[in-house]
């Protein structure tokens, strides 16, 4: 990842949350890997971005990057200086190697390869802090966090995957019906083991929902577009219309137009009150050729039936 979560975004540090949120969108839906297979470059800008807006998008954690309290990572920083003084303090044993007169810890004297060899063992397993003092050796695990694409209809109307972890193995997902872009889901105990007798931390999973040509979603509405001939919006009729779960016939009724817009009730997703509704929007299409017979009819039926639709209608 890049040093600077600002630059992965295409952004500056005065970005709005929400300029931070459209330019994660923008980039994670131009370089998913699943619409860009075997394009590396497209994977790590990718990921890059997901690893950005993860730590911009919580405003505590975007102010302590800010202020250099944590890195581009989330990784606590040492305040300045903290290593120099944690060595001059009389009950570190490294202090004692200092010259009586006061110098500098780090001079004369002072073995920094023990120093710092003694801070990652000590930080590495649990008994200690990171400067020898004692510590519980019982410590929760980390918490570990993912990116699972996903496809349309698996969130819509729900399933189960499994994603492979970093050591291998392979952990099982049920993804909720109604799952939304950019929600989280919590897997208790799937995360890095604890210390000792602590619990195992927790597995966060962020879906990333990849668009669908067919369905469009607003709110808990499912939107389609629908072509109909000339014949079937004049004259009306039963015309198949693909829903989340499969084909259904919905009735267009005689004298439709483009751009009128029929309910189908509850085939929409699952949200908290109830499943939404599918909008389906008519557009009439013209038949691929326009043949004699048919040119003639319409100048016959122009001459004694001309209407204008772009007139203005009275109200009363």
């Amino acid at each position: 990842m890049t040093q600077d979560p600002y630059a992965a975004l295409g952004l500056t540090r005065n970005a709005t949350a929400d300029e931070i949120k459209k330019a994660y969108r923008k980039i994670a839906r131009a370089n998913h890997p699943d619409l860009n297979p075997d394009d590396p470059a497209a994977e790590a800008r990718f990921k890059d971005a997901g690893r950005a807006h993860d730590l911009l998008k919580d405003p505590e954690q975007r102010r302590r990057f800010d202020a250099g309290e944590i890195d581009a990572t989330g990784a606590e920083q040492a305040p300045r200086g903290y290593y120099r003084d944690e060595a001059r303090r009389p009950e570190n044993p490294y202090s004692q190697k200092r010259p009586a007169s006061g110098g500098d810890p780090f001079g004369q004297g002072f073995d920094a390869d023990d120093f710092f060899a003694n801070f990652a063992r000590n930080r590495a397993s649990g008994h200690g802090d990171n400067f020898g003092h004692a510590a519980p050796s019982d410590r929760p695990g980390q918490d570990a966090q993912y990116r699972l694409a996903v496809p349309f209809l698996d969130a819509a109307i729900g399933a189960k995957t499994r994603i492979t972890m970093p050591d291998g193995n392979a952990l099982e997902v049920s993804i909720p019906e109604g799952a939304r872009d950019g929600q989280t889901l919590r897997l208790r105990g799937k995360g890095q083991p604890g210390f000792g007798a602590g619990p195992p931390g927790d597995a966060f999973i962020v879906l990333d929902v990849i668009p669908n040509p067919d369905f469009q979603r607003e709110g808990d509405d499912i939107v389609v577009s629908l072509p109909i001939s000339i014949d079937e919006a004049i004259l009306g009729g039963k015309v198949p219309v693909n829903t989340i779960t499969g084909a259904v016939n919905v009735t267009v009724p005689a004298g439709a137009s483009s751009g009128q817009v029929l309910r189908l009730k509850g085939r929409g997703v699952k949200g908290r009150s109830g499943k939404g509704d599918q909008r389906v929007t008519l557009r009439i299409v013209s038949p691929p050729k326009i043949d004699d017979e048919l040119k003639h009819f319409m100048e016959s039926w122009r001459e004694d039936h001309a209407y204008d639709p772009r007139a203005k209608k009275e109200t009363s």
